[in-house]
């Protein structure tokens, strides 16, 4: 079983993660992530995953890092590199693992960054004829959910007055609240969805589901087009966590509808927020 290349192993890697119940946007983020290693290996001449050495790997790090990827972006294509080679040596492919030492960029901690009141106003405008961002737009400012949870929403988690987040890696199963202004821009988008037999809410024309790499990407050039390219997706999400402190919700109700595991990470939020404590009430806020 030796010798063999990438590109033909690469093939039984993807189906391995599919049998494991893998969702199809951490499929396709694998798949993207070890293609990139195999680009890299390729052009220095090693074709096989058993030519690869741990300096390799290093250097493959290295380079991502000198692109310009984030050190968490870089982790999470390390950690996709270290499931593929595990996957490689539990197979028999190879004998030894090169990346099962490599050490992950160090991650500093930061502050998140959140929109003010009319920079989500802008963002929402010019999103506004894009039915399908409005609503991922819409869920994520009104509900605070992941772009992930977003990724794999289906249609039977959508209930009148909530929103059933299924159970998915380390994150147990939630539900949020669904409003007025989260519910229209969702109707909206499903008058103009393309007619599929998709479970998925959020899918392509071709009726795949919308990877996240795809809606990071989307809302990227829309919050360029609001002039305000400095924030990403993921500061949608802290948006809804620091208006709803702002405006007196509870800190542990805010903190069980975004899913963090410890409250400790919800009040990080209250300085962004600028008070001094938590709020009182339990009805989460319609921005």
């Amino acid at each position: 079983m030796k010798n063999k290349t990438f590109q033909t192993i690469l093939p039984d890697f993807v189906k391995s993660l599919q049998e494991k119940g893998r969702s199809p946007s951490t499929v396709l983020a694998y798949r993207a992530d070890v293609e990139q290693l195999i680009d890299f290996a390729v052009k220095r001449q090693k074709p096989s995953p058993e030519m690869l050495i741990p300096q390799d790997i290093t250097n493959f790090r290295d380079f991502l890092m000198s692109q310009k990827y984030t050190a968490k972006t870089v982790s999470r294509k390390l950690n996709a590199i270290k499931t593929f080679y595990r996957w490689l040596k539990d197979e028999k492919h190879i004998t030894r693992d090169p990346s099962k030492d490599i050490e992950h960029p160090k991650i500093e901690a930061s502050m998140p960054k959140f929109l003010n009141e009319l920079e989500y106003r802008a963002l929402r405008d010019v999103v506004r004829d894009d039915l399908r961002i409005t609503a991922i737009v819409e869920l994520i400012l009104q509900t605070g959910m992941r772009i992930s949870e977003i990724a794999n929403l289906k249609m039977h988690n959508i209930k009148s007055d909530k929103i059933i987040i299924e159970k998915h890696a380390t994150q147990p199963k939630r539900n949020v609240s669904y409003n007025e202004s989260a519910r229209n821009a969702v109707e909206d988008y499903l008058t103009i969805r393309p007619k599929a037999d998709s479970e998925y809410v959020f899918i392509s024309k071709t009726g795949n589901p919308l990877a996240v790499r795809n809606i990071r990407a989307a809302i990227d050039k829309y919050m360029q087009k609001a002039g305000v390219p400095q924030y990403s997706v993921n500061d949608i999400r802290s948006t809804f966590i620091v208006e709803n402190l702002k405006r007196g919700v509870d800190l542990v109700t805010v903190s069980q509808s975004v899913g963090h595991k410890r409250l400790s990470t919800t009040e990080r939020y209250l300085e962004l927020a600028d008070i001094k404590e938590s709020g009182k009430s339990q009805d989460l806020a319609e921005l």
